[in-house]
């Protein structure tokens, strides 16, 4: 079935987002990779465009991606590498297995340093911190992860808070999928005050 998105380009796709109609808030990187934990890669996708942003949706060779569980997502990726972080207003990582392959992509470490310079919101989910972890991002940090990255959190430097979500400075980071309304009503929060 051929979908219709906003720039009127044909989409195979049945769930690729279509933002509504009406003035863009900003524009969202999701970062991500195949074996992204299902629910933590659609869940803040669809708010985020439901809220009124655009999301690019950047993966290490920009081709699709398929979920844990097997929900894919085959059209609106982009390849980080070109990707420029000044290009964003916020930047999301979900978890799953997909942080453990982003964690070693040089392009993705530089794509994620860069933006942090910018002080914009960063969130992390789950494993997600591993990739702030490898990006040098952790040390001082007061973070949350999923029970078994605690070590890793502590390992570089960050003190690990066993909470829904622990907010510290530009990163708000969250434990598990339950986790996500009250992490994503906070990070959409911090996107509407600037």
């Amino acid at each position: 079935m051929t979908t219709q998105h906003t720039d009127s380009t044909p989409v195979e796709d049945n769930r690729y987002a279509l933002r509504p109609d009406g003035e863009t808030k900003g524009r969202i990187a999701i970062l991500t990779a195949d074996q992204v934990e299902d629910t933590e890669f659609f869940y803040p996708y669809y708010r985020f465009v439901e809220e009124g942003y655009e999301v690019d949706v950047l993966t290490p060779d920009g081709n699709g991606i398929t979920g844990y569980k097997g929900l894919p997502l085959k059209a609106g990726t982009r390849p980080i590498d070109g990707a420029v972080w000044t290009d964003y207003d916020a930047l999301f990582i979900p978890g799953g297995l997909a942080p453990g392959v982003l964690r070693t992509n040089e392009a993705v470490l530089s794509f994620v340093q860069g933006f942090a310079e910018t002080g914009r919101p960063v969130g992390a989910l789950c494993h997600g911190p591993q990739v702030l972890i490898s990006a040098g991002l952790a040390q001082g940090r007061r973070m949350t992860s999923w029970k078994d990255v605690e070590p890793e959190v502590t390992a570089a430097g960050a003190t690990y808070v066993d909470e829904p979500l622990v907010e510290d400075g530009q990163f708000l980071t969250a434990r598990k999928p339950g986790d996500m309304p009250i992490q994503l009503r906070r990070f959409l929060q911090r996107l509407s005050q600037g």
